[in-house]
């Protein structure tokens, strides 16, 4: 499965990315505006939540928790240095998609006793749209994490994320992992409609 990162580029804004994500077929988007206050994100995250409804698409917003209690979104995803995931299952109840960055298989397991319903694994490579990048993981890492996992039973879907291209796909989902999330590669393709239709044929649906 492919879940779609919003960002904004000279020629689109978020709203536009997350237009073309979602005419591209994609149905899991993250709005994420990391530098913007919440006066900056809501309207956005308005617009982009009518647009996924409008589409049957999953609408997460990153890291702003109240924000999605007070839309009713259908989830959020939290980085490490956001709110615990722990306290935001408290705030929001156990119906809530709740996702948590990982880069160790620690991370994992931290996520998974807090409440977490997905893992958001990477870097895979250097990606310019993160700051404070973790350690790149590459394939080996994703498959250690992956090995890992089963061997404590803990059956997390893992998404694959940083820096991703359509040649990385098949190699990455043969670690084991349940998908990949996109931004830039679909934002600098010439056609990002047939870019993104592309990387969920490569995917395919395993979340």
């Amino acid at each position: 499965m492919i879940q779609f990162i919003s960002h904004y580029t000279e020629r689109y804004s978020y709203i536009d990315s997350i237009r073309l994500a979602l005419r591209g077929g994609c149905r899991w988007i993250q709005l994420r505006m990391k530098d913007a206050c919440y006066d900056e994100i809501k309207p956005v995250a308005v617009e982009a939540q009518r647009l996924c409804h409008d589409a049957g698409a999953t609408f997460i917003i990153d890291d702003h928790v109240k924000l999605v209690k007070e839309l009713n979104a259908d989830g959020v995803h939290l980085g490490m240095k956001d709110m615990p995931i722990a306290a935001a299952r408290e705030l929001l109840g156990p119906d809530f998609i709740i996702g948590g960055t990982a880069n160790t298989i620690n991370d994992v397991r931290l996520h998974q006793s807090a409440g977490a319903s997905y893992i958001g694994c990477g870097p895979f490579r250097f990606t310019t749209t993160k700051k404070g990048l973790a350690p790149v993981l590459g394939l080996k890492g994703y498959h250690d994490i992956m090995h890992a996992m089963t061997a404590e039973g803990i059956k997390l879907p893992v998404v694959a994320i940083g820096g991703i291209t359509a040649e990385d796909i098949p190699d990455i989902m043969r670690t084991g992992v349940n998908g990949v999330a996109v931004s830039g590669t679909v934002l600098r393709a010439s056609d990002p409609i047939a870019e993104m239709q592309k990387l969920i044929a490569l995917a395919g649906e395993k979340f």
